[in-house]
């Protein structure tokens, strides 16, 4: 029996993988992450943090007879994952500040004070699977893994079964420390498969809804908090096309992200597309549909979920956005932590400020964030 501490949103997938571990006979605590400041009325809680969820995971908790505990982490989330949205953005890059609060809150700060609370694993509802080597898997352990699992040196981090919901993508800064306590409990079944497990247990959120918004920003429209905080990033400046014309005005480099097409207010007789954001001339760059295919990029502030940083150019497949195909690409280590990819085909919008993601078939490799030109 292993002391678990599991993460709860209160959605139906981490209330399963609590349910999973509880019913394995482990010695599981339920918590969920308190990350709103109550006085900012700037921020407002989506559908994934909001009080209703919080309830929702505390009434899981009392159907399964297990202590259940909110941990404050309004100041991390401040600093970790809202200051670098913006900071990013007023850089001209385009972040996805989910990649960060899994980095430095879900998983960085969750994983530091589980050990300080003598938990042996953390446990989630992501979709995505780990493996340890030489270790066979028992699809009835509710994900943990055997004692096999704390004397092994190396850990796989895998995709989900569930392509359609798979969430590797998000994880790959994960290294060897973090997997060797991590557990994904729900990573073996698809998304209908979770749903009706919950309500065979009778679990109240069952039937949760999911959200699809940045958590701080419901509805998706983040300019409003850029033009709240970062009022001085919103320089205008001129829209130019391929040829250096100015074709348009733009309200402010942050407003606009690589491979939008609406919202420019220009006519030039053809679609055009922001290809590129200008950060010396501020200026958004705009040209026709195949100006935004590119056949490499630079990677920069790359991790492997190994730890080793590879030595020679290696195959792979690419993924530069968390619903694109993954696609054949020879990557090209540089110094540490930066690495040239280059695409078999080329890809379209590679947005500097995302994150491209190595996989060896479903087995995660590492990433990194696209670099700007």
């Amino acid at each position: 029996m292993a002391k678990i501490m599991v993460a709860m949103s209160g959605g139906v997938d981490s209330s399963l993988a609590a349910a999973l571990l509880h019913e394995a006979g482990h010695d599981v605590t339920g918590v969920t992450l308190h990350l709103w400041e109550g006085d900012d009325d700037r921020l407002a809680e989506s559908l994934c943090c909001s009080q209703e969820m919080t309830e929702s995971a505390r009434r899981v908790c009392a159907q399964l007879g297990i202590p259940y505990y909110v941990f404050n982490y309004q100041r991390e989330f401040r600093r970790y994952v809202i200051e670098y949205f913006l900071r990013e953005y007023a850089s001209g890059f385009t972040p996805n500040p989910c990649l960060e609060c899994n980095r430095e809150i879900k998983f960085r700060a969750l994983l530091a004070r589980a050990r300080t609370l003598g938990f042996d694993y953390v446990a989630t509802g992501h979709y995505a699977r780990i493996r340890a080597d030489e270790m066979r898997h028992n699809g009835e352990d509710a994900g943990l893994p055997s004692a096999e699992r704390a004397q092994c040196s190396t850990y796989r981090l895998l995709r989900a079964v569930d392509r359609e919901k798979d969430q590797s993508y998000m994880l790959y800064m994960l290294g060897q420390d973090d997997l060797a306590r991590l557990i994904f409990p729900i990573g073996e079944y698809t998304k209908a498969e979770v749903r009706a497990m919950a309500a065979a247990r009778g679990l109240a959120s069952a039937n949760r809804p999911e959200s699809q918004d940045i958590c701080f920003v419901p509805g998706g429209d983040y300019r409003n908090l850029l033009r709240e905080e970062r009022p001085d990033a919103l320089r205008p400046g001129p829209i130019l096309d391929l040829e250096g014309r100015e074709v348009g005005r733009h309200q402010g480099l942050p407003l606009y992200t690589i491979g939008q097409r609406r919202g420019l207010g220009i006519a030039t007789g053809q679609p055009m597309y922001v290809t590129a954001l200008d950060i010396a001339r501020n200026a958004v760059i705009v040209g026709p549909e195949s100006a935004l295919r590119r056949e490499s990029l630079r990677a920069e502030r790359v991790t492997f979920v190994s730890g080793v940083w590879p030595q020679a150019p290696f195959d792979c497949l690419a993924q530069i956005r968390a619903h694109a195909d993954a696609v054949p690409a020879r990557v090209i280590p540089g110094e540490a932590g930066t690495v040239d990819v280059h695409f078999a085909r080329p890809q379209r919008a590679v947005t500097p400020g995302q994150a491209i993601v190595f996989y060896d078939g479903d087995v995660v490799l590492g990433g990194g964030r696209i670099a700007r030109d």
